[in-house]
C-alpha cells in the first residue's frame, strides 16, 4: 500500500494593509509557519506589496493558507441599518459599498455622526472596544473606513474564506487582525511608530526593541539577525505590525474557531484573538467625540 501523501505545510501571512500601496507606503507580508519540530514561530519572509495588483495576486496564490489582515472586514450593523444599506449578507454590502466613492462615503459618514449626539458620534462594531479599536467607519485618523473599501472587494473577489462573513476557498482562510492590540500588551501606551519624519526619533526605536525582543523571547519568534534589523529600522512600523499580525494568526491557528467568537455578526465580523470579555476591555478607546 502507497505511503500517504505528507499534508502540506500551512502558510501562515500577517498583513500590514494600506488603501494607496506605493512604493513609499507599501503592504506589507510577513509570511512564516510553524516549525514541525518545536511548534516555534517563523518568519520565513517580508515582502513588500506596492500595487493593489499584488495585493490581489496574494490573495489568490495556492493553500493552505490562514493570514491575518490589518483592515477592517465589516461595518457597525447599527450604522448599515441606519443608512438602508443592504444588510441581507456581507457579500451584498460589500457590493453596494464597493460601488460608492470615498468622496460618498465621507458624506454619508459625516451625516450620520452630525446627527448623533456629543460623544456619541461614531458607531461601533461589538468587537470594536474591547480590542480598542478605532470604529470601522472612520475615514480619518485612521482613515480605517477607506482601507475596508479597498480591502474587503479584493478578499470576495479572491474568493476567501471569512469565517462568520463569507464561504468561500476553505484552503484560502483570511481572518481581520489588529496589530495595536498586541503592541499595548507589550508597550502600554508608548508609541513605536510614525509616518511623520520629524517624529521618528531614538525614542520609538527603542520601543520596536523592546517589542521585538519581546517576541522573540516571550512569544517564541524566530528571525534572523537581517530580518531584526529591517524590523527595528522601520520607523513606519509597518513590518513590526505584519509580524504582529503574523504573531495573531499563528494564535488562532492554534485557537478554536480561530480565535472568534460562537457568534459573530455576519455584517460586522470580528478581531481574531479579542475576548468578549475580560483583560482587552481593559484598553478600549474612549469614545471619540
Amino acid at each position: 500500500m502507497p505511503a500517504a501523501e505528507p499534508s502540506p505545510r500551512l502558510r501562515l501571512l500577517g498583513v500590514d494593509f494600506s488603501s494607496r500601496p506605493d512604493r513609499r507606503k507599501p503592504i506589507v507580508v510577513a509570511e512564516g509557519y510553524r516549525c514541525d519540530a518545536s511548534g516555534r514561530l517563523r518568519l520565513d519572509r517580508l515582502r513588500a506589496l506596492s500595487d493593489p495588483a499584488d495585493f490581489s495576486c496574494l490573495l489568490t496564490e495556492p493553500g493552505p493558507w490562514l493570514g491575518a489582515f490589518d483592515l477592517p472586514f465589516g461595518l457597525p450593523r447599527e450604522l448599515v441599518e441606519t443608512l438602508g444599506w443592504p444588510s441581507g449578507s456581507w457579500a451584498a454590502l460589500i457590493g453596494h459599498y464597493r460601488r460608492l466613492s470615498r468622496q460618498e462615503i465621507r458624506a454619508a459618514f459625516a451625516a450620520f455622526c452630525a446627527a448623533r449626539p456629543a460623544g456619541a458620534k461614531f458607531a461601533h462594531r461589538a468587537c470594536d472596544r474591547p480590542a480598542g479599536a478605532s470604529p470601522s467607519m472612520k475615514w480619518v485618523n485612521p482613515p480605517v473606513a477607506f482601507m475596508l473599501h479597498a480591502g474587503a472587494p479584493a478578499l470576495l473577489d479572491a474568493g476567501c474564506h471569512l469565517p462568520g462573513l463569507h464561504e468561500g476557498d476553505r484552503s484560502r482562510i483570511a481572518l481581520e487582525g489588529y496589530p495595536g492590540r498586541s503592541a499595548r500588551a507589550v508597550l502600554g501606551r508608548r508609541s513605536y511608530k510614525s509616518d511623520d519624519p520629524a517624529r521618528q526619533d531614538e525614542s520609538r526605536r527603542q520601543a520596536r526593541q523592546t517589542l521585538a525582543q519581546a517576541l522573540e523571547q516571550d512569544e517564541g519568534l524566530q528571525i534572523d539577525a537581517e530580518q531584526r534589523t529591517a524590523l527595528l529600522e522601520d520607523a513606519r512600523g509597518d513590518r513590526l505590525d505584519a509580524v504582529l499580525c503574523l504573531l495573531q494568526v499563528a494564535q488562532a491557528s492554534q485557537a478554536p474557531g480561530f480565535g472568534l467568537p460562537a457568534a459573530v455578526d455576519p455584517l460586522e465580523g470580528w478581531i481574531t484573538g479579542v475576548a468578549t470579555t475580560g483583560p482587552d476591555l481593559q484598553t478600549a478607546r474612549p469614545e471619540a467625540a
